[in-house]
């Protein structure tokens, strides 16, 4: 995975993207307080810019922030998968 500009997608500088060779991407949140459904939504907006430009991007978010369950649900209902950052 490289790590790589955001601003490509119109999104802000402090996104941090990374990206495979394959249109994978992984949006990573590296905090220590919960993500809650005010931050899956702006995390679904991320998500929907990204497809804007690239329509066969798959979606990962990669955190070490605990998620509630209703963010978790949300988020695997709109095709982002979650995973624990290590």
């Amino acid at each position: 995975m490289d790590k790589i500009d955001p601003k490509l997608y119109g999104l802000t500088a402090r996104t941090v993207l990374l990206k495979d060779d394959h249109d994978n991407f992984v949006l990573s949140i590296d905090r220590k307080s919960r993500i809650i459904m005010k931050d899956s939504t702006a995390i679904l907006e991320k998500a929907d810019k990204i497809r804007k430009t690239v329509p066969s991007a798959t979606i990962t978010l990669e955190t070490t922030a605990p998620v509630c369950n209703k963010s978790t649900k949300f988020l695997s209902d709109n095709g982002i998968k979650i995973i624990p950052k290590k």
